[in-house]
């Protein structure tokens, strides 16, 4: 949904997260994320750089700098996040009603399940985790200003085109 998104908002800036982890084939710095080291980061949190950021259970850390979230405002683009839970909590407190907090929900932890079996990509460890996580992040969904369920993809990006519009529009 981020590609279509970028492709029908002119004045829609996707953020670069930064990233711990090591970069995957064909992932570019800069582009895909910002891979710096642990220490770096750890830095970078001390002095206040991040939006938000976050340590996952393998130790890879992930985080929004808040230099470019202020670049992309400067230049006049809405940007478009990509975060946990805690971290869109985060970002809206810091920016309040400049932000727009969407929830994209699966119609079912069951069926999140199916699509994450489906895709092939997932240990039945990693599988666990993440599942695990979903259902911890779904109780955050009414905290957001929308939520999203992801049920039919075209429905649920109409929905979503038509709340960014609204929100850009205002």
């Amino acid at each position: 949904m981020t590609k279509r998104l970028l492709l029908d908002f002119d004045n829609l800036q996707f953020s670069v997260s930064a990233t711990t982890r090591s970069p995957r084939k064909d992932e570019v710095h800069g582009k895909h994320y910002y891979f710096i080291s642990k220490a770096d980061f750890r830095k970078k949190i001390e002095q206040g750089e991040f939006l938000e950021w976050e340590e996952f259970y393998n130790g890879t850390m992930y985080g929004t700098l808040r230099k470019t979230i202020e670049n992309d405002i400067e230049k006049g683009y809405f940007t478009l996040l990509d975060v946990d839970v805690l971290g869109a909590l985060n970002v809206k407190s810091s920016f309040g009603e400049n932000v727009k907090t969407i929830f994209i929900a699966p119609p079912s932890l069951e069926v999140l399940k199916q699509r994450l079996i489906s895709r092939g990509s997932e240990t039945d460890e990693s599988l666990k985790l993440r599942l695990e996580r979903a259902g911890k992040e779904m109780t955050y969904k009414n905290k957001f200003d929308n939520v999203v369920v992801n049920d039919d993809l075209n429905e649920a990006y109409s929905e979503l085109k038509s709340i960014i519009t609204t929100f850009i529009d205002k």
